[in-house]
């Protein structure tokens, strides 16, 4: 049986760190389609308070107000990679255009999410910490950094990279983030990576 957690108590607990319809509402760049029944807050009242003051709590939504699915394709198409242009945005890549991943749309359901990356996984290989962490899905990552920068200006792992539950077609774990190089050799941008598994074509020369 899913536990029932009200929406007032949820905002009451989270605080500052809840992105519910009210704040959906208030973005410009995304208009989102909104029904009448806002889904159940599938977290017990004790996993809230052990999370809200590291975790965001955020409301997904499916759908764009031209009943568009949100995707990262669609989000990207919205904010393009230009940062001289506008902020926030993508970092300019296309490798990933003509990847599955890119087209899963976000679920009509509320979702916890770290704010900061773990420390002990810093530099760790994504197979020695999948069986300890529950990798997130790339587009409640992508969801959720545009809709903290554009309602509570947090900007979400702007120096560091997070794991994704996605892979790309060859397998190749994707990672997202690091908005900011902190070298200023690359533009400003929201970062999207696979990381590649060794396979046979690869292999050196003299």
């Amino acid at each position: 049986m899913i536990e029932k957690v009200d929406y007032n108590l949820a905002k009451s607990i989270m605080r500052d760190n809840f992105i519910g319809i009210e704040l959906l509402n208030t973005i410009d760049e995304m208009k989102f389609k909104l029904t009448n029944d806002i889904p159940i807050i599938k977290y017990s009242i004790d996993t809230l308070i052990k999370k809200k003051d590291d975790y965001l709590l955020i409301l997904g939504l499916d759908r764009f107000i031209d009943d568009s699915f949100v995707t990262i394709k669609n989000i990207k198409k919205i904010f393009g990679y230009n940062p001289d242009a506008n902020e926030p945005c993508f970092y300019n890549q296309d490798w990933y255009d003509k990847e599955d991943f890119i087209n899963i749309p976000m679920k009509n359901e509320w979702f916890l999410i770290k704010k900061e990356v773990y420390n002990d996984s810093r530099a760790v290989l994504p197979n020695k910490l999948i069986g300890k962490y529950n990798f997130p899905n790339a587009i409640n990552c992508v969801y959720a950094f545009f809709v903290a920068w554009l309602t509570l200006n947090k900007k979400l792992w702007c120096n560091d990279f997070v794991w994704c539950n996605d892979v790309d077609h060859n397998g190749d774990r994707i990672y997202v983030g690091k908005y900011y190089d902190i070298d200023c050799v690359n533009k400003n941008g929201f970062n999207i990576h696979r990381y590649l598994n060794l396979r046979l074509c690869y292999g050196c020369i003299d």
